[in-house]
């Protein structure tokens, strides 16, 4: 199979080698305070791709052999329905996809497995990764099943649960006092100084294309179909860009035909990306504030990327309240059985707010990002 990076802006191509992160023609106009410039996505030229059949696996859609994934389960989570919620809310086709079941409690391990992939292929021994939490965290778990160092720098106020997990898996744990964007500068300053392979989201083009695995299961689980709907948090557009980058992978290889409607939801306090659909483009950052941290997010890395993506596949950008979230959240435990942090319950709460407008017998998957026991904070305060 032959791989290579194209420019999500300008479509210049690139070799898919380690230090190559974003395009250089298009990083070069980037401006303070915007999302990332210059953002290149894994190309995968279609007469070289496998075949489709049983013994098909998603990896074998991704720039890595196999052989150097650690041995860490990250992936193949459940897509089920909540044969209760389906009935109270009159909706046969809706499905949970549980990612909180990955390995370290979030979506996040899929980009993280494809990353140690890659530093364990070319012999790079450190990860240095921003994070509000769970790609710190995840970053941390899978680089300790694979060997490798990991050098993390946090918002000191990120959730307990997630600074304890880093710690546990052996991060170089760097807390950083005020916000994400702060952690994330503090990390591109070591990386000009010192050796290490970047896995900040957006930023490394391996984040985006892990995640896509997510929509290639998705897929497989509906007996290949695709769903009508996809529902997803969404803070920095990360997920969401990988999300809609593997529905484009199967159409481009001929398995499925179409793109489901992406419906991105936004807390209302952070909610970037839905400013930017409604208007345009994307203006002066708003200070973020919701109970959904790994959501909060004033500046989104791969805001331009997800916006030409919900541009061209005619997607939705929806917000939702802290209120909505917190009884979704609830909703979600009490009626499923499945508890999720508030910033994966946004989506539950995205879809109850949107479900008006949505074919009751519609194949509607709402993506669940990470588990309540990340954030057991966040969870007492919605009880309360």
């Amino acid at each position: 199979m032959r791989f290579s990076y194209r420019c999500s802006e300008c479509g210049a191509s690139y070799e898919i080698e380690p230090g190559r992160l974003l395009c250089d023609r298009c990083a070069a106009l980037q401006q303070p305070d915007r999302p990332l410039r210059g953002i290149l996505e894994v190309v995968l030229e279609a007469d070289t791709a496998p075949a489709p059949g049983p013994g098909r696996h998603p990896l074998d859609l991704l720039p890595v052999e196999r052989e150097w994934f650690p041995s860490i389960p990250v992936g193949n989570t459940p897509l089920w329905q909540p044969e209760r919620l389906c009935g109270e809310l009159g909706a046969p086709g809706l499905f949970l996809k549980d990612d909180g079941l990955n390995p370290t409690g979030s979506l996040k391990d899929r980009a993280s497995y494809l990353v140690a992939a890659f530093a364990r292929r070319h012999g790079i021994r450190r990860i240095v990764v921003a994070s509000t939490g769970n790609a710190g965290s995840s970053m941390a778990g899978v680089g300790a099943a694979a060997g490798l160092e990991v050098r993390l720098y946090l918002p000191a106020s990120a959730p307990r649960g997630k600074l304890v997990q880093s710690l546990q898996y052996g991060a170089d744990l760097q807390q950083i006092d005020g916000s994400y964007d702060r952690a994330s500068a503090a990390c591109r300053a070591f990386l000009r100084e010192h050796d290490g392979l970047s896995r900040n989201t957006g930023e490394n083009p391996l984040t985006i294309e892990g995640k896509k695995t997510v929509s290639l299961e998705i897929f497989r689980q509906l007996g290949d179909r695709t769903p009508d709907y996809v529902f997803v948090s969404t803070g920095d557009g990360v997920i969401a860009a990988g999300v809609y980058k593997g529905f484009e992978d199967l159409v481009t290889l001929g398995l499925a035909e179409r793109v489901p409607q992406v419906v991105c939801v936004q807390a209302e306090g952070s909610a970037a990306i839905a400013r930017a659909l409604e208007h345009g483009d994307f203006g002066e950052p708003v200070a973020a504030d919701t109970v959904a941290d790994s959501i909060s997010v004033e500046v989104p890395a791969a805001g331009y990327f997800t916006l030409a993506r919900l541009k061209r596949h005619h997607g939705r950008c929806i917000t939702v309240s802290d209120r909505e979230i917190q009884a979704a959240q609830r909703r979600l435990a009490s009626g499923a059985g499945c508890f999720a942090e508030p910033a994966s319950a946004a989506a539950f709460a995205g879809y109850l707010a949107f479900r008006d407008k949505v074919d009751p017998a519609a194949r509607v998957v709402v993506l669940l990002t990470g588990t309540g026991l990340k954030d057991i904070d966040g969870a007492l305060q919605a009880l309360e």
